[in-house]
């Protein structure tokens, strides 16, 4: 076991967020395709605590729920009533059977851009140093609203004051609480049970800890983070989307290092759980989100939304909408093509502007160039399907399949009335409603006998434009002046 591993990380996650002014739990929110606690379990799940507890409070219902569906190992502890980050912690060493053996990490839940780089190295400093408690500061431009981190002439900590309370001498420091700490988890349980509430606040700050432990002779210390701007909280919508951007940014930097090419990264945008291989081209416009993963030299974009979806190599998407699709080697998609569920393009294969697939599988090479709609099909390899063509998949109850062979040429605006299968190597002519079956090698034609009813638009439409083209037409025919 790793010496910096801590015996337990306690995330406070009971807040109420009223400054966010939404019916969503502060913590559910969510940038670059995970709610804010989302965030915060994956950082410090890189410490690989023996122990991981959230504690829940305001709409514990719904955060307990989506914990369940994120992170279904998490343990969570109730603080029914928000009576201060001191009193939250004390709930998650209850959970975990009171004082806990070993490091105790504490983090918040609205932290979006805490990395578990910074939380391994406060977990190292606080090992090396032997601290009772190690706190994470930092440096920040405007520290209203935070706690700031009193020192000592040696540069000891002495102690953290919540900006409400603080004198404005106080007020002038910038280096601030991030609400981050490493405890030895004996001592912190001890100290908990000494808290008082006589502030402003009338709460039980976990700050006090400090000072308690400072004054019973124990060592506190403190770990700086690199980068100020990954400790922020969020407590309203302008920060959530600061974040955003910030973490966003940090994904497209790690993407453009490894090799891939954002011709914009202002307006391109993306989930961290993206992946990407050498030489993908992302052009501008574009969002990437779930599990989305770009082949080597793919280009997506511009101006196209892919979501868990996966593009093969060389392949092409452009100005598309594509949602839990596959995107074959070499192929290529769009411009304005509308990708369902269940889509599977296979490699060469083209799906051309203003098509929409769904639940269907197009073989290696095929080609459905142009408005069209292709649902609940699995169509083979090297077939051409005509213009203006629809897979007709429901009756109104119940969805059919349809097939269509390999090496099929099917003409433009023709139906396909499911269940029906086409064999290989058929042809469907023009303005066909394919209702039959259709065996291998034929040709199907079933469309009405024209009929030209001549005359018709003199007696109906007198003295229309029409009609006096067309008499003017007849006239000409006859070779008259």
């Amino acid at each position: 076991m790793s010496a910096n591993r801590p015996a337990a990380v306690v995330v406070l996650a009971a807040g109420e967020g009223t400054r966010m002014k939404s019916a969503t739990p502060k913590v559910l929110h969510e940038i670059c395709g995970r709610s804010l606690v989302g965030h915060v379990l994956a950082a410090a799940g890189e410490l690989n605590p023996e122990h991981l507890v959230v504690v829940v409070g305001h709409a514990r219902e719904k955060v307990t729920a989506h914990l369940g569906d994120i992170a279904p190992d998490v343990r969570t502890a109730v603080q029914a009533e928000q009576n201060g980050t001191g009193h939250a912690v004390r709930m998650g060493l209850e959970e975990l059977g009171g004082a806990v053996d070993g490091t105790v990490v504490v983090v918040c839940g609205d932290t979006p851009l805490l990395s578990g780089a910074t939380l391994q190295a406060l977990a190292a400093t606080h090992s090396a140093d032997g601290n009772a408690v190690t706190v994470l500061t930092a440096e920040v431009p405007d520290a209203t609203g935070y706690g700031r981190i009193v020192r000592d002439d040696t540069g000891a900590v002495t102690a953290i004051v919540e900006h409400k309370d603080a004198t404005d001498v106080q007020r002038s420091i910038r280096e601030i609480n991030s609400g981050v700490f490493a405890f030895d988890g004996q001592l912190l349980a001890d100290a908990l049970k000494k808290v008082r509430t006589d502030n402003s606040q009338g709460e039980e700050y976990l700050t006090d800890v400090l000072g308690i432990l400072r004054e019973a002779g124990h060592r506190v210390g403190a770990s700086v983070a690199g980068d100020h701007r990954e400790i922020a909280g969020i407590n309203n919508r302008v920060q959530l989307s600061e974040a955003r951007r910030i973490l966003n940014d940090r994904l497209l930097t790690g993407a453009m290092l490894a090799g891939v090419t954002v011709i914009d990264p202002a307006t391109t945008w993306v989930d961290v759980t993206v992946t990407f291989e050498q030489d993908a081209v992302v052009h501008p416009g574009t969002q990437l989100h779930g599990v989305t993963h770009l082949g080597e030299g793919a280009e997506v974009g511009p101006n196209s939304r892919l979501t868990d979806t996966r593009v093969g190599a060389g392949a092409r998407v452009d100005n598309t909408v594509a949602v839990s699709a596959e995107v074959g080697p070499e192929a290529s998609v769009g411009p304005y093509a509308y990708l369902r569920p269940g889509s599977r393009l296979g490699a060469k294969g083209k799906i051309g502007t203003y098509v929409e697939t769904k639940n269907a599988t197009i073989g290696e090479g095929t080609k459905v160039p142009h408005l069209s709609y292709v649902g609940d099909a699995t169509i083979g390899e090297q077939t051409n399907i005509g213009a203006a063509s629809v897979i007709v998949n429901y009756d109104g109850q119940d969805k059919h399949h349809t097939t269509i062979g390999s090496h099929c040429r099917t003409g433009a605006d023709n139906m396909f009335v499911a269940p029906v299968t086409v064999g290989d190597g058929a042809y469907t002519a023009a303005g066909s409603v394919i209702t039959k079956d259709v065996p291998p090698g034929s040709l199907a034609v079933a469309r009405g006998q024209q009929r030209n009813i001549e005359g018709w638009v003199a007696r109906k439409r007198p003295g229309s434009a029409a009609a006096k083209a067309a008499e003017a037409a007849s006239r000409e025919s006859a070779g008259e002046g």
